[in-house]
């Protein structure tokens, strides 16, 4: 079998920034702290039983603090929450103080669960699995809950944040 020819990685993150991808945070508890992160790579794998995975960058600390709780939160951000995902997409904020001046709900596990979103999904992890530069966590949905029903979804496209309508 004959070795397929190199891709230009700029050119594939260019064409695959073409992607319309909804937004959400994951969050999850380290000690004492909260820590959540803008994800754009999560999929509905599974109905029976219900079955997400998220990719978080294989050496953030996220996918760390995520494996070593065995569990998360995902939830899903509204179009009027892009100033979230620009919060917790900041590569290295500081852990402490994370979700400061949100009125968090949180899961039966502890994970935070952002107010005005528009579902959530409360995350036990399986399987962890790595894939290039990430770490992809598989977890049965454990809980979820609908936010507002009314919202659009945030998406990102092309790079930026993008309104449907």
């Amino acid at each position: 079998m004959s070795t397929p020819p190199a891709v230009d990685q700029d050119e594939y993150r260019r064409l695959s920034d073409l992607l319309a991808v909804g937004l959400a945070v994951v969050s999850t508890r380290r000690g004492s702290h909260d820590l959540a992160v803008t994800v754009d790579s999560y999929l509905d794998l599974s109905y029976d039983p219900p079955t997400m995975l998220v990719a978080l960058y294989g050496m953030s600390r996220a996918a760390e603090a995520v494996e070593e709780a065995g569990h998360c939160c995902l939830t899903l951000l509204a179009a009027d929450q892009h100033h979230l995902a620009d919060r917790f997409g900041t590569p290295a904020a500081p852990l402490q103080g994370m979700l400061s001046g949100l009125a968090v709900t949180r899961t039966d596990d502890g994970d935070a669960i952002l107010p005005g979103a528009l579902a959530h999904f409360g995350l036990r992890i399986d399987q962890a699995v790595d894939a290039a530069t990430h770490r992809l966590l598989i977890g049965t949905v454990v809980e979820m809950g609908e936010g507002r029903v009314d919202a659009d979804p945030a998406v990102r496209f092309a790079g930026e944040k993008r309104d449907l309508r």
